[in-house]
């Protein structure tokens, strides 16, 4: 038997719950059928949930339907209860989509649609409440293709209308009805797995009509993975089983997990663990079965696992995409007499294990706990969790916005952590991302520069935090922070290090950055009486929103858009008055975009980053056997790892723009460099009318004091055979001819040579020379050494690389890990063979693009 994972979505009050009760029911997995307002729901069996009647928590049910055995997960439709849903998202075959037919597609839905576009989740629509008087099936259908999509096709309308719908759909759906006059059912499963059909069926859940179709649809409409033979698992959720115990519940993606099987990780604070399971359960409602394995497709809650977190892959699973839906509010938490700071944020962790979008904390400069919440029925949810779980009576503090920064062009940043017996140097490159991309991490450090397992630990840091911004000490996001170098000891450096460095590398990035103040937005939509367009119209525009035409049917109007929370947050009330308690509205997180007044809100915080002690951006260097802080501002003067001046990315742009500019001239009026020229790029061939005219460099003005360098010209050694077996294109040119991919690189180098106006040594251990000396020749400018017999490259590089530093700047391109040691200890600034081929390819780059300008 196939095992799939599914999950009921939808707008709350549209049906979700008892579509899961009539499909649970149908399929005899159940024999009561329970109702929400009966308060004896099979999978709403929390007393909060029952108390409220509406789903808090994610629940799971198993049912059989032909030869496949389906998990059913029944979601959250509340709008403060958005992140429960979305995390299931990540462990689902196939996702069922519930809208009203009375209503249509109404806010949320189109939020949980946006998400399921997301996380790519093929989507079968239910159509539900048809039974209701002032249902409209045609409306429904129209209402699903014009604000989800035009792929909403009803399955159930006769065969020839529906060969015809679904032909629309996709190109092969489009080839096959043309050809055949049919289409077959494997092409209908891969439409629906692209997300081109929409399959879309009719019913109502009370009634139990229209549930057999959908099973049937669910059955043969739905592709299911196939799993590797490898471990893989997803978790999607963590609970306490009332008596202690931590259930983590997840996705088996792979493979297969048995008791007394041991599974290693990596916590998000960088730890490694390795763990043996204890249990295995499949729950179903509140009762649940002991296994002894769990195989893929299967969702299962095992014991054992003490460190593992919500949305982390375990095994050969890839990581799942970090949530779009974040808290719009953040709660002060205020203890009761009694109960120490300490122990209530101890209770707020616990909660956050299971629900990571609380972001609970204690805030250093306030002494204040806090938490952050999607709106007031999540919170009052939270307080009876709170009492009930732990005993403990919290009070909290008015609702303040969120608000997030981000920053507006690309920056580097820079930590050094180095009091006595400690070292570690970070480098990073902050970039801004489109809005609602969240943080995204990446390196770009070679591993001849820093091992991989400290890489591995500055991304986990990067990671761990919550890092703040210092406009309002709000978190940043919408930003990519890459890994460009860094620097360990040998003997000195432990993991914490790495923390501190990484930790101020972000938070120099950020001072040095121009930052941008973000707030929440809410989608919105507001039902009110015609006769009050004009005033709501020009209450949206006072609030920075937008709002759609508004849509009359009647004496009603409907308008939608987006605008701030800080301004919709109480708007309820004033449009219940002067609607007269005729109006409604409703409102969807819709992320984050520029804050309408960010000075106003910056100096109401006035938050001070400089006496931010816990978030500092100074670096701590060692001297005379102690360490010592030095400013953020000067800390790049001290910074260990300085090749180069530090330059912004449209600064090294141009820098490159300008030399291959210059590099182009140059070769104009050099003969003998012309020659080599043309054989790379091409002859030149200049537009008739700029031939008399000789671009020139405009003068630039620079303030900027430079760093002390040696007095002499930079000079490049290359180990010759090192780069040719380490460049792809070069080794390939070697199997054929080693002769051809000398003179290949020599070329390569001589154009370099005339990009970066340097000397440059390439070197080759003995080749033509037999005998106790050495031969230089010289090519279009570079010298080119064939060491004697007995001699090696590297000796000869190492002996040269070290006289020459005493006067000059002395670069080494090779990727020997024991000579760049050397290189390092004798004063030469060394490149791997890697770095050194993007850099090469990046002076070609430019200078034909200068060509084709031309």
């Amino acid at each position: 038997m196939t095992h799939s994972v599914i999950a009921v979505l939808a707008h709350v009050d549209s049906g979700k719950t008892t579509l899961s009760e009539a499909i649970l029911y149908k399929s005899g997995a159940i024999r009561k059928l329970g109702r929400v307002d009966h308060k004896d729901a099979f999978l709403d069996n929390d007393p909060i949930e029952r108390d409220r009647g509406i789903t808090i928590f994610s629940k799971q049910a198993v049912f059989e339907w032909g030869d496949t055995s389906f998990t059913l997960l029944d979601t959250p439709g509340h709008v403060d209860f958005s992140g429960e849903t979305e995390r299931t998202l990540s462990v689902i075959d196939a996702a069922v989509l519930v809208v009203s037919a009375v209503d249509g597609v109404q806010s949320h839905t189109r939020t949980l649609w946006r998400l399921l576009k997301r996380y790519n989740v093929p989507t079968i629509v239910f159509v539900n409440k048809t039974d209701m008087p002032g249902a409209d099936k045609g409306f429904a259908l129209r209402s699903c293709q014009a604000k989800l999509s035009q792929g909403c096709v009803d399955m159930t309308q006769p065969r020839e209308e529906l060969l015809e719908a679904l032909s629309v759909t996709s190109e092969s759906l489009m080839e096959q009805y043309l050809e055949m006059g049919d289409v077959t059912d494997e092409a209908v499963k891969q439409a629906v797995a692209a997300r081109e059909l929409i399959p879309c069926f009719f019913g109502s859940a009370l009634k139990l009509t229209g549930i057999e179709k959908l099973l049937d649809g669910l059955c043969s409409l739905v592709t299911l993975p196939k799993g590797s033979d490898e471990f893989g698992a997803r978790v999607y959720t963590i609970t306490d089983d009332g008596s202690g115990a931590r259930l983590t519940h997840m996705r088996i993606t792979g493979g297969s997990i048995s008791v007394r099987d041991v599974i290693s990780y990596t916590d998000k604070e960088g730890n490694e663990y390795s763990e043996k399971i204890s249990r295995i359960r499949i729950y179903s409602g509140e009762k649940y079965q002991n296994t002894d394995t769990a195989v893929p497709g299967q969702v299962c809650a095992v014991i054992g696992l003490s460190a593992v977190s919500v949305g982390q892959a375990l095994g050969a699973a890839h990581e799942s995409e970090a949530p779009v839906l974040e808290p719009v509010l953040t709660y002060a938490v205020i203890p009761p007499e009694g109960v120490d700071d300490h122990v209530m944020l101890r209770a707020l962790k616990t909660l956050e294990d299971e629900d990571p979008s609380l972001n609970a904390g204690y805030d250093e400069q306030t002494r204040q706990l806090y938490v952050s919440l999607m709106g007031e029925v999540q919170l009052e949810v939270l307080k009876r969790r709170i009492l009930e779980r732990f005993g403990i009576e919290a009070s909290f503090g008015e609702g303040r916005i969120a608000y997030r920064e981000t920053i507006e062009a690309p920056v580097m940043g820079a930590g050094h952590f180095e009091p006595l017996r400690h070292y570690a140097e970070v480098h990073l490159r902050l970039e801004p991302m489109p809005r609602g991309s969240g943080l995204s991490f990446d390196s770009d450090c070679s591993t001849d520069l820093l091992a991989k397992n400290w890489q591995r630990l500055i991304l986990t840091h990067l990671r761990e935090r919550i890092h703040k911004g210092v406009l309002t000490r709000s978190p940043i996001t919408d930003m990519k922070m890459t890994f460009t170098a860094g620097r360990a000891h040998l003997k000195h450096t432990e993991g914490g290090d790495f923390r501190q460095a990484t930790y101020r590398a972000v938070r120099q990035g950020l001072r040095y950055a121009k930052s941008i103040l973000l707030e929440p937005y809410y989608s919105f939509r507001l039902e009110i009486p015609a006769a009050c367009v004009g005033r709501a119209l020009t209450d949206i525009d006072t609030f920075g929103g937008t709002a759609e035409p508004p849509e009359t049917q009647g004496d009603e109007a409907v308008i939608t858009g987006r605008a701030p929370v800080a301004a919709l947050r109480f708007y309820h009330t004033e449009v219940a008055a002067y609607t007269k308690g005729l109006g409604r509205l409703f409102t969807n997180a819709d992320g984050y975009d520029l804050c309408r007044n960010p000075d106003e809100v910056i100096e109401r915080i006035g938050y001070d980053p400089d006496s931010d002690t816990v978030n500092t951006a100074d670096s701590v260097f060692c001297s005379h056997g102690a360490g010592h802080s030095v400013p953020w501002n000067e800390a790049n003067e001290y910074m260990h790892i300085k090749d180069e001046p530090k330059k912004t990315l449209d600064e090294q742009a141009e820098e490159i723009q300008a030399r291959a500019q210059s590099f182009v001239r140059r070769a104009a009026a050099d003969e003998e460099l012309m020659q080599i020229f043309e054989r790379t790029y091409g002859k030149i061939e200049r537009k008739e009318n700029a031939k008399l005219h000789t671009p020139k460099d405009p003068p630039k003005a620079d303030n900027k004091k430079p760093r002390p360098v040696p007095k002499g010209p930079l000079y490049i050694l290359v180990d010759g055979y090192n780069i040719i077996y380490s460049w792809e294109r070069l080794k390939k040119l070697s199997e054929k001819s080693l002769d051809l991919a000398r003179s290949e690189l020599i070329n390569i180098m001589a154009n370099y040579r005339g990009f970066m106006q340097c000397e440059l040594i390439v070197v080759f251990d003995a080749y033509r020379v037999k005998g106790d000396h050495r031969e230089v020749e010289q090519h279009s400018g570079i010298s080119v050494v064939y060491t004697k017999e007995a001699e090696t490259a590297d000796t000869y590089i190492e002996r040269t690389a070290h006289k020459l530093s005493k006067d000059h700047r002395v670069r080494v391109a090779t990727s020997d890990r024991l000579e760049q040691v050397i290189i390092l200890g004798g004063g030469a600034m060394r490149v791997s063979a890697h770095e050194f081929e993007l850099e090469v390819d990046a002076a070609q780059k430019a200078v034909r693009e200068i060509m084709d300008r031309l």
